[in-house]
């Protein structure tokens, strides 16, 4: 399991990577549970009222959050690709240039009761 996060003007996004023979969680919308890399991450967009107040880069902007989002993915390579598009995606819809936004990949080793610790 990778925890991928991307950091741009003071506030980060995680999403989760599971890889091959990890359970990805199930739940309307995720891809195939055939697919042997499996990406989630929450999705949000700026609005002009309600939603989140969130500091970006020393402003205030209001954030909705949509549900999140599963993608399937046949080799490590695309599904970490896949990732970081994704992340820069977020960050651009909320003002971000995508050049400024620094991803970061964690590996997580499973723990004894089958769950992942960092």
């Amino acid at each position: 399991m990778l925890l991928i996060r991307g950091r741009a003007g003071g506030t980060d996004l995680t999403g989760t990577l599971y890889e091959r023979g990890e359970d990805a969680p199930s739940f309307s919308g995720a891809p195939d549970e055939d697919a042997p890399y499996v990406w989630v991450c929450d999705s949000f967009y700026e609005v002009e009222s309600g939603g989140q107040r969130q500091r970006v880069g020393g402003e205030t902007v209001n954030v909705a959050f949509e549900s999140p989002v599963a993608h399937g993915f046949e080799t490590r390579e695309r599904a970490v690709t896949g990732a970081r598009e994704h992340l820069r995606t977020q960050f651009a819809r909320i003002g971000v240039a995508e050049a400024d936004v620094e991803v970061e990949i964690v590996e997580r080793e499973p723990d004894v009761h089958g769950g992942s610790v960092p």
